[in-house]
């Protein structure tokens, strides 16, 4: 028997990406329910659904502010439960708001007319509307922090400009993190005050740094994301110039961290160039690049370790060591890291690089090969990447996104160490090492590989990181005080056995 495909449309129903990501996840878990999934009706999300099978001839119509649900199911009646279910789950704030009428403001304007004193807007619309709504906000006296992804670089750009022109910083688009003034953004933790400030091209990059700063006794003054491309020759770094300039005359600021995939000669060249001028002591991790010209104030390190590290004074240690052997997987050549958040992944990159082990990704940094090119050596895979994400929550919304990759891992003859990381705060599940455990129990064989893990957050966290630890090791998972440190082990332990 055929799967059966239906979908129902919401016109002018909006809804925020994450809750839409969350809630057809339950319903994929339904009874009979093959896929599921609520996204707004841009023309990009249309075809994602098209592509999973997804879309029949009631949602093809929809519109970019409609909402649509999306169900494939084994029978008709799996299908309708799931949509009633979904309906359900759509209409559960008004109910729990205790009339439907509460009234939002639906318009930028109505906003800033109902918040006259707010002076920055965070956008979380579809890509396809994200510009337009910040260039409201911009012109309107707002800073925007920008979510939302799938925005071309050319309109990133053009809009970086203007906001430049009047003076309002744009932090994205695909900026996740966020610490302003003490409150955590989007994708970030609950860290202690302080005198460091962060300027992240990447999300979990600057999760990292400011937990381990947080660990290590610091403080960040603000955390300022400025999107993934901010640094690529098309944008040229306009908000990263813009957020050094403003830690660099913040009086509470008395140390810059850099964060960021290596930039092209020309925007590195600026970028120090204004570090020079700043003149603040400043510390550079640009990861997998190579050694680059320090002004003299600033100082250039090769993990997030380091740099959380450098901007304290630290003196930089080699960490704790794992006093463990690989047992009966010794003979095994592999290791594979599975990891939810980019930077994670690419800094364990440099260090296996470092290490001369032979290594490719599918988001390699400089000097490594891409999986799909090179499938040699140990695979380093960064599951939050588009190509696994795509009408799918990101796996740290979502750790269930990773579940199948683990279990191959697990199962797989070749591979004798798995690297994870838990990255939890706001916006993270609720309690992702418990979910990665019970993966764990049910599919490990007795001779499953080595599991070595790393939790990014801090104990103020909702999830608490004391507690995630506990989980893992309680269910016998090795786990490191960082993600440098989870790589350096999971080297030795390889290394030792060769």
């Amino acid at each position: 028997m055929s799967a059966v495909i239906i979908n129902a449309v919401r016109k002018g129903f909006y809804l925020d990406s994450v809750a839409l990501m969350r809630m057809s996840r339950s319903l994929a878990d339904l009874d009979g329910v093959e896929e599921a999934a609520m996204m707004m009706g841009t023309p990009a999300n249309l075809q994602i659904m098209e592509d999973a099978g997804l879309i029949d001839e009631v949602g093809k119509d929809a519109g970019g502010g409609d909402l649509v649900i999306g169900i494939r199911a084994v029978d008709l009646a799996a299908a309708e439960l799931a949509r009633a279910e979904a309906n359900a789950q759509l209409d559960a704030p008004a109910a729990r708001s205790g009339t439907a009428e509460t009234w939002r403001p639906r318009t930028m304007r109505a906003a800033v007319k109902e918040v006259p004193d707010a002076n920055l807007a965070l956008i979380s619309v579809p890509g396809d509307f994200a510009i337009a709504e910040a260039r409201k906000a911009i012109r309107r006296g707002l800073h925007a922090m920008i979510f939302s992804d799938n925005v071309g670089v050319e309109a990133e750009a053009e809009l970086k400009r203007e906001a430049q022109r009047l003076g309002r910083l744009v932090m994205g688009p695909d900026c996740g993190t966020a610490i302003i003034n003490g409150t955590p953004l989007a994708f970030a933790n609950v860290v202690s005050r302080g005198g460091i400030g962060l300027v992240g091209a990447s999300g979990t990059g600057t999760q990292e740094v400011s937990c381990l700063i947080s660990q290590y006794g610091g403080g960040i003054s603000h955390a300022i994301g400025v999107g993934g491309r901010d640094l690529k020759s098309e944008v040229g770094g306009i908000s990263t110039l813009m957020a050094i300039d403003a830690l660099g005359h913040d009086a509470a600021t008395e140390h810059i961290v850099l964060i960021s995939k290596p930039p092209p000669a020309e925007v590195a060249s600026k970028v120090l160039d204004r570090i020079a001028v700043i003149g603040k002591p400043t510390t550079i991790c640009f990861i997998g690049a190579s050694d680059l010209p320090m002004p003299d104030n600033a100082t250039q390190v090769y993990s997030l370790k380091a740099a959380a590290q450098a901007a304290l004074g630290l003196n930089d240690d080699n960490g704790s060591s794992l006093d463990v052997t690989l047992g009966s997987t010794l003979e095994r050549p592999k290791i594979q890291g599975l990891y939810s958040g980019g930077t994670l992944c690419a800094e364990a990159q440099v260090l296996f690089r470092a290490a001369d082990l032979a290594v490719c990704s599918n988001a390699p940094v400089p000097g490594v090969p891409d999986v799909d090119d090179a499938n040699i050596g140990h695979r380093l895979l960064d599951l939050g990447d588009d190509q696994y994400t795509q009408g799918r929550p990101h796996p740290m919304i979502e750790p269930s996104v990773r579940d199948d990759a683990v279990v191959a891992a697990l199962n797989d003859p070749d591979t004798a160490i798995i690297l994870v990381d838990v990255v939890i705060g706001y916006g993270a599940h609720s309690d992702p090492a418990g979910h990665l455990v019970a993966v764990l129990c049910d599919n490990a064989p007795s001779d499953a590989p080595l599991v070595i893990a790393s939790v990014t957050g801090t104990d103020e966290d909702p999830q608490i990181r004391a507690t995630q630890m506990a989980k893992l090791r309680d269910a016998g998972v090795h786990v490191a005080p960082t993600n440098a440190d989870a790589a350096q082990w999971a080297i030795e332990l390889i290394n030792a056995a060769s």
